[in-house]
């Protein structure tokens, strides 16, 4: 028995790591029928389980009521058998998506002749780290292997029986296809030391996923010997220009922060034109405050709004990811103005400016260097399913090697292939 054998025996989360790669290497030499195949078994597996899979739901519903948990967190991990069905059709329209492998672009030839191109491979292995939500089981699962990939998935103690369900339907469901049953493996234990053993096995991990809170995505990447992408949180602006008119402003004010306020892509901090101020203000305010939303305001907000209940803004407002029904507001002079702002305060997530002014628009699309930048639309936008990629594993607000929503085609990278006819370096 070899070193790394032995050692293996000893650390099952290791053992995980090295089936994984295995499984990665298998999985990539599959071709896409092959993957979509394989999609395809492990909903209808998910489907024949949904009875089991709310059973399991249930206790992890019971135990996380008798630890205190309610409102938006035990919706988060509520998951009945219609619940179990739709996820099951997530996992169908990864499937039907295009195969993100094998072909070649950005082909040039070269004054010797060689014609150089780009060819789309998996990343490997990628493990996710991830909290509450037990459809990310699936949906994590459906979208590393649509890429090729073998995923490791770790998800939160407040979930533990309902993700072992959902991923032994998927481990059945694979059990009949040609990928690796051991291509999706879930970290069976809530122990903590669990995840730091998986953070150190950069022999057979090429990527960390983490999702959930700031904390939990801080501690994975101080921890990790692995490459991580972050998304420590989504502080999302709004800026309102002199030309923005004032039914379009309000109304996409209140649905990016009203419509689902606990959510990374809701707005957290809206920036006003001074010029525009004193005419689209009081009507925000006014249908903000009417929804239940506590108003924080610089001077010049809190002056023009005089009578109405609006605190004052402290320099932690601007940095604050609220997730809830909180809204820092701010009167700048300028678009220079807004755009310093974001650059200080924001978190590289998501932007939008409205205005009626093409250059304005242009001005600020070129400027903001977050992940999504939106003109005269809500942040609630910055999703993968609203952008086209069908469904998401996550949002990157680091730039290597994605940047905002993760698809599929973010779960790959790309190889150089050269073709020749007998050319040598002279």
């Amino acid at each position: 028995m070899s070193a790394s054998e032995q050692l293996s025996a000893s650390n099952p989360i290791e053992a995980m790591a090295q089936r994984a790669r295995v499984a990665a290497l298998e999985s990539a030499r599959l071709d896409g029928g092959a993957r979509r195949a394989a999609l395809e078994l492990m909903a209808a597996a998910l489907e024949a389980n949904k009875a089991q899979i709310a059973e399991a739901n249930a206790l992890d519903l019971s135990a996380a009521e008798e630890n205190g948990v309610s409102g938006a967190m035990l919706n988060r991990l509520r998951l009945d058998e219609a619940g179990v069905v739709k996820v099951a059709a997530a996992v169908r329209e990864v499937a039907a998506q295009d195969d993100p492998l094998g072909a070649v672009d950005d082909e040039v030839v070269r004054p010797n002749g060689l014609r150089v191109g780009r060819m789309r491979i998996p990343l490997g292995v990628v493990a996710m780290i991830y909290e509450s939500r037990p459809n990310v089981t699936a949906d994590a699962a459906a979208l590393c292997l649509k890429a090729g990939n073998a995923v490791i998935l770790r998800g939160g103690s407040e979930a533990f029986y309902s993700n072992r369900a959902i991923a032994d339907a998927i481990r059945a469901g694979l059990a009949e296809s040609k990928v690796p049953v051991d291509a999706v493996q879930l970290v069976g234990t809530t122990d903590r030391a669990a995840i730091n053993t998986l953070l150190e096995q950069e022999e057979w991990i090429d990527l960390v996923i983490p999702r959930g809170g700031e904390g939990l995505i801080r501690a994975v990447t101080e921890k990790s010997r692995i490459p991580v992408l972050q998304h420590y949180k989504g502080v999302c602006h709004i800026f309102i220009d002199e030309s923005a008119p004032t039914s379009l402003a309000a109304e996409i004010v209140l649905n990016a922060k009203v419509q689902r306020p606990g959510v990374c892509n809701a707005l957290e901090t809206l920036l006003v034109h001074k010029v525009a101020a004193p005419r689209v203000l009081p009507i925000i305010a006014e249908q903000l405050t009417a929804d239940g939303v506590e108003l924080r305001g610089c001077s010049d907000t809190v002056a023009l709004l005089e009578g109405a209940e609006v605190g004052e803004a402290t320099e932690d407002d601007w940095h604050e990811e609220y997730l809830d029904l909180i809204l820092a507001v701010r009167v700048v002079d300028n678009m220079e103005a807004a755009l310093d702002h974001i650059a200080k305060y924001g978190s590289s997530h998501t932007e939008a400016i409205l205005t009626e002014d093409q250059s304005n628009g242009g001005r600020f699309v070129s400027a903001v260097q977050s992940s999504t930048v939106l003109v005269n639309a809500s942040t609630r936008f910055a999703d993968g399913g609203e952008l086209g990629l069908g469904a998401e594993i996550g949002i990157s607000t680091s730039k290597l090697h994605a940047f905002g929503p993760m698809g599929v085609r973010e779960l790959t990278t790309r190889k150089f292939v050269v073709f020749g006819d007998g050319q040598i370096r002279t």
